[in-house]
Protein backbone atom coordinates (compact mmCIF):
# COMPACT_ATOMS: atom_id res chain seq x y z
CA UNK A 1 0.00 0.00 0.00
CA UNK A 2 1.30 3.44 -0.95
CA UNK A 3 2.12 5.75 1.91
CA UNK A 4 -0.36 8.58 2.51
CA UNK A 5 1.00 12.09 2.14
CA UNK A 6 -0.59 15.45 2.89
CA UNK A 7 -0.20 18.21 0.28
CA UNK A 8 -1.34 21.76 1.14
CA UNK A 9 -2.79 23.98 -1.60
CA UNK A 10 -3.01 27.63 -0.56
CA UNK A 11 -3.93 29.80 1.10
CA UNK A 12 -1.98 31.47 -1.72
CA UNK A 13 -1.56 29.46 -4.90
CA UNK A 14 -1.01 30.45 -8.57
CA UNK A 15 -4.16 28.65 -9.70
CA UNK A 16 -6.41 30.19 -7.05
CA UNK A 17 -7.70 33.68 -7.70
CA UNK A 18 -8.29 34.28 -3.99
CA UNK A 19 -6.77 32.91 -0.76
CA UNK A 20 -8.24 29.64 0.47
CA UNK A 21 -6.63 26.59 2.05
CA UNK A 22 -7.09 23.03 0.82
CA UNK A 23 -5.41 19.92 2.19
CA UNK A 24 -5.05 16.96 -0.17
CA UNK A 25 -4.40 13.49 1.23
CA UNK A 26 -2.71 11.43 -1.47
CA UNK A 27 -1.41 7.92 -2.03
CA UNK A 28 1.32 8.28 -4.61
CA UNK A 29 -0.21 10.47 -7.33
CA UNK A 30 -3.82 9.64 -6.44
CA UNK A 31 -5.96 11.91 -4.26
CA UNK A 32 -7.86 9.97 -1.58
CA UNK A 33 -9.35 12.87 0.39
CA UNK A 34 -9.61 16.64 0.41
CA UNK A 35 -10.33 19.06 3.21
CA UNK A 36 -10.84 22.81 3.08
CA UNK A 37 -10.58 25.74 5.46
CA UNK A 38 -12.51 28.96 5.00
CA UNK A 39 -11.91 32.26 6.72
CA UNK A 40 -9.26 34.23 4.82
CA UNK A 41 -11.54 36.85 3.22
CA UNK A 42 -14.15 37.76 5.82
CA UNK A 43 -15.03 41.47 5.67
CA UNK A 44 -18.16 41.66 7.82
CA UNK A 45 -20.52 42.69 5.02
CA UNK A 46 -23.64 41.47 6.82
CA UNK A 47 -22.78 43.39 9.99
CA UNK A 48 -21.89 46.52 8.02
CA UNK A 49 -25.32 46.39 6.38
CA UNK A 50 -27.00 46.92 9.75
CA UNK A 51 -25.45 50.41 9.93
CA UNK A 52 -26.47 51.41 6.38
CA UNK A 53 -29.73 52.66 4.89
CA UNK A 54 -31.78 50.43 2.61
CA UNK A 55 -30.50 52.35 -0.44
CA UNK A 56 -26.86 52.40 0.67
CA UNK A 57 -26.76 48.61 1.05
CA UNK A 58 -27.26 48.21 -2.70
CA UNK A 59 -23.78 49.70 -3.21
CA UNK A 60 -22.33 47.73 -0.27
CA UNK A 61 -23.42 44.31 -1.57
CA UNK A 62 -22.12 45.19 -5.04
CA UNK A 63 -18.67 45.20 -3.42
CA UNK A 64 -19.00 41.64 -2.11
CA UNK A 65 -17.60 40.44 -5.43
CA UNK A 66 -16.42 42.32 -8.51
CA UNK A 67 -17.61 39.65 -10.95
CA UNK A 68 -21.02 39.39 -9.21
CA UNK A 69 -21.45 43.11 -8.66
CA UNK A 70 -24.92 42.98 -10.19
CA UNK A 71 -25.92 39.54 -8.89
CA UNK A 72 -25.87 40.51 -5.21
CA UNK A 73 -27.76 43.80 -5.75
CA UNK A 74 -30.45 41.98 -7.78
CA UNK A 75 -30.97 39.40 -5.01
CA UNK A 76 -30.89 42.12 -2.33
CA UNK A 77 -33.38 44.35 -4.16
CA UNK A 78 -35.66 41.35 -4.70
CA UNK A 79 -35.56 40.78 -0.93
CA UNK A 80 -36.36 44.42 -0.10
CA UNK A 81 -39.17 44.50 -2.66
CA UNK A 82 -40.54 41.30 -1.13
CA UNK A 83 -40.46 42.99 2.29
CA UNK A 84 -42.24 46.10 0.98
CA UNK A 85 -44.56 44.22 -1.41
CA UNK A 86 -43.46 46.48 -4.26
CA UNK A 87 -43.74 45.69 -7.97
CA UNK A 88 -41.03 47.36 -10.05
CA UNK A 89 -41.90 49.03 -13.41
CA UNK A 90 -42.02 46.88 -16.53
CA UNK A 91 -39.13 48.71 -18.21
CA UNK A 92 -36.95 48.25 -15.11
CA UNK A 93 -37.55 44.49 -15.29
CA UNK A 94 -36.07 44.32 -18.78
CA UNK A 95 -33.13 46.53 -17.84
CA UNK A 96 -32.33 44.35 -14.80
CA UNK A 97 -32.42 41.27 -17.02
CA UNK A 98 -30.11 42.84 -19.61
CA UNK A 99 -27.54 43.85 -16.99
CA UNK A 100 -27.78 40.44 -15.26
CA UNK A 101 -27.18 38.56 -18.50
CA UNK A 102 -24.35 40.86 -19.55
CA UNK A 103 -22.69 39.98 -16.26
CA UNK A 104 -23.19 36.26 -16.94
CA UNK A 105 -21.48 36.59 -20.33
CA UNK A 106 -18.63 38.56 -18.76
CA UNK A 107 -18.24 36.02 -15.93
CA UNK A 108 -18.37 32.90 -18.12
CA UNK A 109 -15.81 34.34 -20.56
CA UNK A 110 -13.54 35.26 -17.64
CA UNK A 111 -13.85 31.70 -16.24
CA UNK A 112 -13.30 30.13 -19.66
CA UNK A 113 -10.09 32.11 -20.08
CA UNK A 114 -8.86 31.09 -16.65
CA UNK A 115 -9.75 27.45 -17.38
CA UNK A 116 -7.58 27.59 -20.50
CA UNK A 117 -4.76 29.13 -18.46
CA UNK A 118 -5.04 26.42 -15.79
CA UNK A 119 -4.75 23.75 -18.49
CA UNK A 120 -1.72 25.44 -20.05
CA UNK A 121 -3.80 26.41 -23.08
CA UNK A 122 -3.00 30.12 -23.04
CA UNK A 123 -4.45 30.69 -26.50
CA UNK A 124 -7.93 30.06 -25.06
CA UNK A 125 -7.10 32.41 -22.20
CA UNK A 126 -6.08 35.26 -24.51
CA UNK A 127 -9.00 34.68 -26.89
CA UNK A 128 -11.66 34.61 -24.16
CA UNK A 129 -10.35 37.67 -22.36
CA UNK A 130 -10.00 39.61 -25.60
CA UNK A 131 -13.62 38.86 -26.51
CA UNK A 132 -14.71 39.81 -23.01
CA UNK A 133 -13.53 43.39 -23.58
CA UNK A 134 -16.55 44.41 -25.73
CA UNK A 135 -18.84 43.26 -22.90
CA UNK A 136 -17.03 45.57 -20.50
CA UNK A 137 -17.25 48.36 -23.08
CA UNK A 138 -21.03 47.89 -23.16
CA UNK A 139 -21.16 48.05 -19.37
CA UNK A 140 -19.18 51.27 -19.44
CA UNK A 141 -21.52 52.79 -22.02
CA UNK A 142 -24.67 51.76 -20.11
CA UNK A 143 -23.56 52.37 -16.53
CA UNK A 144 -20.40 54.46 -16.59
CA UNK A 145 -18.32 51.61 -15.12
CA UNK A 146 -16.57 48.51 -16.42
CA UNK A 147 -17.09 46.94 -13.02
CA UNK A 148 -19.32 47.66 -10.01
CA UNK A 149 -22.08 48.91 -12.27
CA UNK A 150 -24.38 50.29 -9.54
CA UNK A 151 -27.46 50.11 -11.77
CA UNK A 152 -29.97 48.95 -9.15
CA UNK A 153 -31.94 50.45 -6.30
CA UNK A 154 -34.88 48.94 -4.38
CA UNK A 155 -37.90 49.64 -6.57
CA UNK A 156 -36.16 49.57 -9.94
CA UNK A 157 -32.98 50.79 -11.64
CA UNK A 158 -30.96 53.98 -11.40
CA UNK A 159 -30.32 54.50 -15.12
CA UNK A 160 -32.30 53.96 -18.29
CA UNK A 161 -30.83 52.43 -21.44
CA UNK A 162 -30.57 54.88 -24.30
CA UNK A 163 -32.22 53.28 -27.31
CA UNK A 164 -29.57 54.70 -29.65
CA UNK A 165 -27.13 52.20 -28.07
CA UNK A 166 -29.29 49.16 -28.87
CA UNK A 167 -28.08 48.56 -32.49
CA UNK A 168 -24.45 48.84 -31.36
CA UNK A 169 -25.00 46.39 -28.45
CA UNK A 170 -26.70 43.85 -30.74
CA UNK A 171 -23.85 44.16 -33.25
CA UNK A 172 -21.30 43.45 -30.49
CA UNK A 173 -23.34 40.44 -29.36
CA UNK A 174 -23.36 39.08 -32.92
CA UNK A 175 -19.57 39.32 -33.01
CA UNK A 176 -19.25 37.54 -29.65
CA UNK A 177 -21.48 34.72 -30.95
CA UNK A 178 -19.15 34.20 -33.91
CA UNK A 179 -16.09 34.12 -31.66
CA UNK A 180 -17.78 31.76 -29.20
CA UNK A 181 -18.69 29.41 -32.02
CA UNK A 182 -15.03 29.30 -33.07
CA UNK A 183 -13.72 28.72 -29.54
CA UNK A 184 -16.33 25.99 -28.94
CA UNK A 185 -15.14 24.06 -31.99
CA UNK A 186 -11.50 24.61 -31.02
CA UNK A 187 -12.04 23.30 -27.49
CA UNK A 188 -14.20 20.31 -28.42
CA UNK A 189 -11.87 19.23 -31.24
CA UNK A 190 -8.66 19.39 -29.21
CA UNK A 191 -7.60 15.88 -28.05
CA UNK A 192 -5.32 17.26 -25.32
CA UNK A 193 -8.12 19.31 -23.74
CA UNK A 194 -10.52 16.36 -23.99
CA UNK A 195 -8.01 14.07 -22.30
CA UNK A 196 -7.64 16.54 -19.40
CA UNK A 197 -11.38 17.12 -18.94
CA UNK A 198 -13.45 14.15 -20.10
CA UNK A 199 -14.36 11.77 -17.28
CA UNK A 200 -12.39 13.83 -14.72
CA UNK A 201 -13.89 15.28 -11.53
CA UNK A 202 -17.30 13.66 -12.01
CA UNK A 203 -20.17 14.86 -9.80
CA UNK A 204 -23.04 12.33 -10.01
CA UNK A 205 -26.55 13.86 -9.98
CA UNK A 206 -27.45 12.18 -6.67
CA UNK A 207 -24.41 13.70 -4.97
CA UNK A 208 -25.08 17.08 -6.58
CA UNK A 209 -28.55 17.02 -4.98
CA UNK A 210 -27.22 15.77 -1.64
CA UNK A 211 -24.78 18.67 -1.42
CA UNK A 212 -27.36 21.18 -2.62
CA UNK A 213 -25.15 22.28 -5.51
CA UNK A 214 -26.37 25.10 -7.75
CA UNK A 215 -25.67 26.79 -11.07
CA UNK A 216 -23.53 25.29 -13.84
CA UNK A 217 -22.02 22.91 -11.26
CA UNK A 218 -25.34 21.08 -10.81
CA UNK A 219 -26.65 21.58 -14.35
CA UNK A 220 -23.53 19.88 -15.73
CA UNK A 221 -24.73 16.82 -13.79
CA UNK A 222 -28.10 16.81 -15.55
CA UNK A 223 -30.10 18.48 -12.76
CA UNK A 224 -32.34 21.06 -14.42
CA UNK A 225 -32.67 23.81 -11.82
CA UNK A 226 -32.41 27.54 -12.45
CA UNK A 227 -33.95 30.30 -10.33
CA UNK A 228 -34.76 32.29 -13.46
CA UNK A 229 -37.15 29.50 -14.54
CA UNK A 230 -38.17 28.01 -11.20
CA UNK A 231 -39.09 31.30 -9.50
CA UNK A 232 -39.12 33.95 -12.26
CA UNK A 233 -38.33 37.58 -11.51
CA UNK A 234 -37.34 40.63 -13.60
CA UNK A 235 -38.22 39.78 -17.24
CA UNK A 236 -37.17 36.13 -17.29
CA UNK A 237 -40.76 34.93 -17.70
CA UNK A 238 -41.39 37.43 -20.50
CA UNK A 239 -38.88 36.08 -23.02
CA UNK A 240 -38.29 32.61 -24.42
CA UNK A 241 -35.08 30.81 -23.39
CA UNK A 242 -33.86 27.36 -22.29
CA UNK A 243 -32.10 25.97 -19.21
CA UNK A 244 -28.84 24.35 -20.36
CA UNK A 245 -27.88 20.96 -18.90
CA UNK A 246 -25.39 18.18 -19.64
CA UNK A 247 -25.39 14.61 -18.34
CA UNK A 248 -21.89 13.48 -17.39
CA UNK A 249 -21.05 15.90 -14.57
CA UNK A 250 -17.34 15.95 -15.47
CA UNK A 251 -15.05 18.90 -16.12
CA UNK A 252 -15.82 18.86 -19.84
CA UNK A 253 -19.54 19.24 -19.21
CA UNK A 254 -18.89 22.15 -16.85
CA UNK A 255 -17.12 23.89 -19.74
CA UNK A 256 -19.86 23.01 -22.23
CA UNK A 257 -22.66 24.22 -19.94
CA UNK A 258 -21.01 27.61 -19.48
CA UNK A 259 -20.32 28.06 -23.19
CA UNK A 260 -23.90 27.17 -24.14
CA UNK A 261 -25.26 29.37 -21.35
CA UNK A 262 -23.37 32.28 -22.85
CA UNK A 263 -25.20 31.76 -26.16
CA UNK A 264 -28.46 31.59 -24.21
CA UNK A 265 -27.65 34.82 -22.34
CA UNK A 266 -27.07 36.60 -25.65
CA UNK A 267 -30.47 35.35 -26.84
CA UNK A 268 -32.16 36.67 -23.67
CA UNK A 269 -30.41 40.02 -24.05
CA UNK A 270 -31.44 40.41 -27.67
CA UNK A 271 -35.10 39.75 -26.84
CA UNK A 272 -35.01 42.21 -23.93
CA UNK A 273 -33.37 44.88 -26.08
CA UNK A 274 -36.12 44.46 -28.67
CA UNK A 275 -38.75 44.74 -25.93
CA UNK A 276 -37.31 48.06 -24.72
CA UNK A 277 -38.39 49.62 -28.01
CA UNK A 278 -42.00 48.88 -27.07
CA UNK A 279 -41.99 49.05 -23.26
CA UNK A 280 -41.85 52.69 -22.21
CA UNK A 281 -42.40 54.48 -18.91
CA UNK A 282 -40.83 54.80 -15.49
CA UNK A 283 -37.76 52.85 -14.36
CA UNK A 284 -38.32 53.02 -10.59
CA UNK A 285 -41.21 52.70 -8.14
CA UNK A 286 -40.47 55.00 -5.16
CA UNK A 287 -40.56 53.19 -1.80
CA UNK A 288 -41.83 55.59 0.86
CA UNK A 289 -41.57 53.33 3.89
CA UNK A 290 -40.00 50.01 4.88
CA UNK A 291 -42.40 48.12 7.14
CA UNK A 292 -41.47 45.68 9.94
CA UNK A 293 -41.11 42.14 8.67
CA UNK A 294 -38.91 39.87 6.59
CA UNK A 295 -38.05 39.66 2.93
CA UNK A 296 -36.23 37.10 0.79
CA UNK A 297 -34.78 37.45 -2.66
CA UNK A 298 -32.61 35.39 -4.95
CA UNK A 299 -30.96 35.61 -8.35
CA UNK A 300 -29.38 33.07 -10.66
CA UNK A 301 -25.85 34.47 -10.56
CA UNK A 302 -23.23 33.13 -13.02
CA UNK A 303 -22.14 30.57 -10.39
CA UNK A 304 -25.66 29.68 -9.23
CA UNK A 305 -28.34 30.89 -6.83
CA UNK A 306 -27.40 33.92 -4.74
CA UNK A 307 -29.77 34.34 -1.78
CA UNK A 308 -30.40 37.42 0.38
CA UNK A 309 -32.59 37.72 3.49
CA UNK A 310 -33.49 40.97 5.25
CA UNK A 311 -35.31 41.63 8.51
CA UNK A 312 -36.79 45.03 9.33
CA UNK A 313 -38.15 46.70 12.46
CA UNK A 314 -39.54 49.56 10.39
CA UNK A 315 -36.38 51.65 10.68
CA UNK A 316 -34.01 53.20 8.16
CA UNK A 317 -32.11 49.94 7.59
CA UNK A 318 -32.27 46.21 8.33
CA UNK A 319 -31.70 44.75 11.76
CA UNK A 320 -30.48 41.55 10.08
CA UNK A 321 -29.12 40.90 6.63
CA UNK A 322 -28.06 37.40 5.57
CA UNK A 323 -26.27 36.46 2.35
CA UNK A 324 -25.73 32.98 0.94
CA UNK A 325 -23.56 32.80 -2.15
CA UNK A 326 -23.37 29.80 -4.54
CA UNK A 327 -19.78 28.86 -3.69
CA UNK A 328 -20.90 28.11 -0.12
CA UNK A 329 -22.82 25.05 -1.36
CA UNK A 330 -20.74 24.23 -4.43
CA UNK A 331 -17.36 24.09 -2.68
CA UNK A 332 -18.11 20.98 -0.53
CA UNK A 333 -18.80 18.95 -3.71
CA UNK A 334 -15.00 18.72 -4.04
CA UNK A 335 -15.25 16.00 -1.35
CA UNK A 336 -16.85 13.90 -4.12
CA UNK A 337 -15.12 15.12 -7.27
CA UNK A 338 -11.46 15.25 -6.12
CA UNK A 339 -10.89 11.80 -4.53
CA UNK A 340 -9.67 9.31 -7.11
CA UNK A 341 -8.14 11.93 -9.40
CA UNK A 342 -4.48 12.68 -10.02
CA UNK A 343 -2.71 15.47 -8.13
CA UNK A 344 -2.26 17.38 -11.41
CA UNK A 345 -6.05 17.46 -11.87
CA UNK A 346 -6.93 18.44 -8.30
CA UNK A 347 -6.50 22.20 -8.69
CA UNK A 348 -8.48 22.17 -11.95
CA UNK A 349 -11.30 20.31 -10.18
CA UNK A 350 -11.29 22.84 -7.34
CA UNK A 351 -11.46 25.67 -9.89
CA UNK A 352 -14.19 23.99 -11.97
CA UNK A 353 -16.98 25.28 -9.72
CA UNK A 354 -15.78 28.83 -10.52
CA UNK A 355 -15.31 29.56 -6.81
CA UNK A 356 -15.72 33.03 -5.35
CA UNK A 357 -14.37 32.98 -1.82
CA UNK A 358 -15.05 36.69 -1.24
CA UNK A 359 -18.76 35.92 -1.74
CA UNK A 360 -18.59 32.93 0.59
CA UNK A 361 -16.95 34.25 3.73
CA UNK A 362 -19.35 34.65 6.66
CA UNK A 363 -18.83 34.25 10.40
CA UNK A 364 -21.06 33.92 13.44
CA UNK A 365 -21.19 31.67 16.49
CA UNK A 366 -24.31 30.03 17.90
CA UNK A 367 -24.15 28.73 21.45
CA UNK A 368 -27.27 27.38 23.16
CA UNK A 369 -29.46 28.93 20.43
CA UNK A 370 -28.03 32.39 21.16
CA UNK A 371 -26.05 34.06 18.39
CA UNK A 372 -22.84 35.87 19.25
CA UNK A 373 -21.00 38.33 17.02
CA UNK A 374 -17.22 38.33 16.85
CA UNK A 375 -15.42 41.64 17.36
CA UNK A 376 -12.39 42.74 15.37
CA UNK A 377 -10.19 41.74 18.32
CA UNK A 378 -11.81 38.28 18.36
CA UNK A 379 -11.07 37.83 14.66
CA UNK A 380 -7.44 38.93 15.06
CA UNK A 381 -7.00 36.50 17.95
CA UNK A 382 -8.52 33.63 15.94
CA UNK A 383 -6.24 34.51 13.01
CA UNK A 384 -3.15 34.35 15.22
CA UNK A 385 -4.25 31.02 16.68
CA UNK A 386 -4.88 29.58 13.22
CA UNK A 387 -1.46 30.74 12.01
CA UNK A 388 0.18 28.95 14.94
CA UNK A 389 -1.77 25.75 14.21
CA UNK A 390 -0.65 25.83 10.58
CA UNK A 391 2.95 26.57 11.60
CA UNK A 392 2.94 23.56 13.95
CA UNK A 393 1.18 21.32 11.45
CA UNK A 394 3.64 21.94 8.60
CA UNK A 395 6.81 22.52 10.64
CA UNK A 396 9.76 20.51 9.35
Amino acid sequence: MARKTVIPIGPFHPLQEEPEHFTLTVEGERVVDVDMELGYNHRGIEKLAEAKSWQQITFLVARICGICSTSHPIAYCNAVEDLCKVEIPERAKYIRTIVGELERIHSHLLWLGLAGHFLGYNTVWMWAWKWREPVLDIFEALTGNRNHYDMLLPGGVRRDIDEKNIPWIKKEMDEIKKKLDMITKAVLDDPVILSRLKGVGVLPPEEAKNYGAVGPTVRASGVKIDVRKDDPYAAYDKVDWDVITCENGDLLDKVVVRILETFESIKIMEKCLDALKEVKGEIITPIREFPPGEGIGHHEAPRGETFHYVKSDGGAGPIRHKVRAPTYVNLPTCKVTAPGCQIADAVIILAAIDPCYCCTERVGIVRDKKKEWLTQQDLVKLSWEKTERLRSKYAR
